[in-house]
């Protein structure tokens, strides 16, 4: 058995492959199963209904069947009784018949099953008096009282001359149920593995045109990237030249030439950046990846060293909290050029004389990273974009020290390819701190 469902998720893995097709399967299955709840509690409550009144219907017939006997035993007692009477014929096995006085007093029983109660409380005498039966379930016994009525002596009015009361176990009842429980948990189960492996084919075909697009991107996102990448170091190159012989330039040929190195280091920078991002949505499950073990404290420590003088050419104070001995599954370069993003970003939007902190600490079973920084802080209603590929806020403060709005997605998507998450928080005026955790190794 155990190896049956192995199988199963190894054919599902190999089936539906990607993080969307793995939402659609799931919206599949949950879609199917809540439709197979509603459509087996609808059946099981008919069900019950019906059981409940077929149940009722049949003490009712016999109750009624019972009346003509009641005057008898009122007057010669149930020793009396033809054997012969029409309600024996409908008597089964279990079930049992009881008369009583206007009073509701007992005057006999016959049969096995009695429910262990006075016949009725005086409110529901009141509505038995008004013709309705009166039903009643005490333990696992049901019972359906009437009231029986004859003509009074002018003919006019009806004179009550007692009460009979029928009552059966609902053993059977609670059997049928019972059984149709255990079909419905069956067939759920059936229900819910054939729609699961259905649901794997029509995933499949559902995400095909997308996966295909999609790899038609990716692959024209990597060509791109990797055309550009022989013009753009000509053109460098080129740049570089000219400007080292500024001497035979105009001040304007020089100021056009430094703008156009620069744009080329940024399309470079931009190139490279989209060039990671492709490779990243290559592997869609992460926890395929094997990364060895690295030291995460010695990383971070190398970061220190490098960003500690560049927030000394800025006028900011630099702090670092590393503790030891921490390390933790991964890429070294990627989690260089992570936390390198986030510091770049710390130092970037902190103002002249602000402070920005690096700490590295255990929690539970995480290494925790925190950069924390007293800048401008990011707008609550940003915070939740600021992860996604070229966005850029509306604010022209930030615009104006924004890069290429490809360094959080990046972020985001080492943490994600280290099976870890990335936190921010912010205020406005006061700075923001990036939590990152990674799981120990």
């Amino acid at each position: 058995m155990l190896m049956t469902w192995a199988n199963v998720s190894r054919y599902l893995k190999t089936k539906v492959s990607s993080s969307l097709g793995w939402r659609l399967w799931l919206a599949y299955l949950t879609a199917m199963s809540i439709i197979f709840g509603i459509a087996a509690g609808v059946a099981y409550s008919f069900f019950k209904v019906g059981l409940n009144q077929n149940q009722n219907a049949r003490l009712q017939t016999l109750a009624q069947a019972a009346v003509p006997s009641l005057e008898t035993i009122k007057t010669k007692g149930v020793k009396t009784l033809d054997k012969d009477l029409p309600w024996r014929n409908l008597f089964e096995q279990e079930q049992s018949l009881e008369w009583f006085d206007p009073d509701g007093k007992l005057l006999a029983r016959e049969g096995k099953s009695f429910p262990n109660i006075p016949l009725t409380k005086s409110a529901s005498i009141a509505r038995l008096n008004e013709g309705s039966p009166q039903i009643e379930q005490k333990g696992d016994i049901r019972s359906i009282s009437i009231a029986v009525y004859t003509d009074s002596s002018d003919r006019r009015t009806f004179q009550l001359t007692g009460y009979i009361r029928a009552s059966e176990p609902s053993k059977e009842l609670v059997s049928r149920l019972n059984q149709l429980q255990l079909g419905i948990e069956i067939g759920g189960v059936a229900v819910l593995i054939l729609s699961g492996v259905s649901a794997v084919y029509l995933t499949s075909l559902a995400i095909k045109p997308t996966k295909k697009s999609f790899q038609h991107l990716k692959q024209f996102t990597a060509d791109a990237s990797h055309e550009l990448r022989n013009p753009l170091t000509a053109i460098l190159t080129a740049t570089q030249l000219m400007q080292n012989h500024s001497q035979h330039l105009s001040e304007d040929d020089s100021r056009k030439l430094s703008t156009i190195s620069s744009a080329t280091e940024q399309i470079q920078h931009l190139v490279e950046d989209l060039r990671f991002l492709s490779q990243t949505d290559v592997v869609v499950d992460s926890s395929i990846i094997e990364y060895s073990k690295v030291p995460l404290d010695e990383i971070l420590q190398d970061l220190v060293d490098t960003f500690e003088f560049q927030a000394q050419n800025q006028s900011l104070s630099f702090e670092s909290h590393l503790s030891t001995n921490i390390s933790v599954k991964g890429d070294i370069h990627e989690l260089k050029r992570l936390f390198s993003n986030l510091l770049d970003n710390a130092i970037k939007y902190t103002n002249t004389g602000g402070v920005v902190k690096l700490i590295l600490q255990k929690q539970n079973h995480f290494a925790v990273v925190f950069v924390e920084d007293t800048g401008m802080g990011i707008p609550e209603e940003y915070q939740p974009l600021i992860f996604q590929r070229f966005w850029r806020a509306d604010n022209v403060s930030i615009q104006q020290k924004t890069g290429l709005g490809l360094g959080l997605a990046i972020c985001q998507a080492i943490v994600q390819r280290h099976l870890g998450k990335i936190k921010v928080y912010s205020k406005l005026g006061v700075g923001s701190c990036f939590q990152v955790y990674l799981p120990l190794a």
